[in-house]
C-alpha cells in the first residue's frame, strides 16, 4: 500500500502544481485501497464540501478500477448500471474527473488519489502531475504493464 511520505509527496506536488497555474483552491485526498483516508490537505479558500468531493472521486476510481473521469463516461452510457452503483456504494461514488489510481512501478495497485477545487480536466492533470511527482505511476503509465488497466471504457 502507499505509504505517508509518498501521499504526503503526491499531495504537496500537486498543492505546488495548482499554484503554478494559478488554479482555484484545491483539495487533495489520498487513499489506500478499501477507500482509508492516508492523507488529506485542504487548501485555504477551498469551499466546504470539498474533503467529500475528492474523497467521492478517489473512491470512484478505486470502485470501478478506472479513473474518475472515465467512471462519469461509463454513467453517461450506462446510467441503469451507475445508478446502481451509486446506490450500493451508499452514494459513494462522484463521477467527475479528478480521481486516479496510483500504481507501483510494476503497476501494483497502492491506492488512489483524489482532486477536486478546479475544473475536472485540471483536477485530473493534478492528480497525474502528483502521482509521478513521488515517482509512482498512473494507468496510462502502465499500459504496457502485465497488470490489467483501464485507459478506455
Amino acid at each position: 500500500m502507499i505509504t505517508l511520505l509518498q501521499a504526503d509527496k503526491i499531495i504537496d506536488a500537486i498543492i505546488a502544481r495548482a499554484r503554478e497555474l494559478k488554479c482555484r483552491p484545491v483539495s487533495v485526498v489520498v487513499v489506500e485501497p478499501g477507500a482509508i483516508v492516508k492523507a488529506f490537505k485542504k487548501e485555504d479558500g477551498s469551499a466546504m464540501l470539498r474533503f467529500e468531493m475528492a474523497m467521492g472521486k478517489a473512491y470512484a476510481a478505486l470502485a470501478l478500477g478506472r479513473s474518475s473521469s472515465l467512471v462519469r463516461v461509463r454513467t453517461e452510457q450506462r446510467p441503469l448500471f451507475m445508478d446502481f452503483l451509486f446506490k450500493v456504494s451508499e452514494d459513494k461514488i462522484f463521477a467527475e474527473g479528478g480521481g486516479m489510481l496510483i500504481r507501483a512501478a510494476d503497476g501494483a495497485l497502492l491506492g488512489a488519489v483524489g482532486v477536486t477545487g478546479d475544473t475536472q480536466e485540471q483536477d485530473e492533470a493534478l492528480a497525474a502531475h502528483g502521482i509521478r511527482a513521488a515517482k509512482l505511476k498512473t494507468d496510462a503509465d502502465c499500459a504496457n504493464l502485465a497488470h490489467h488497466v483501464r485507459l478506455q471504457n
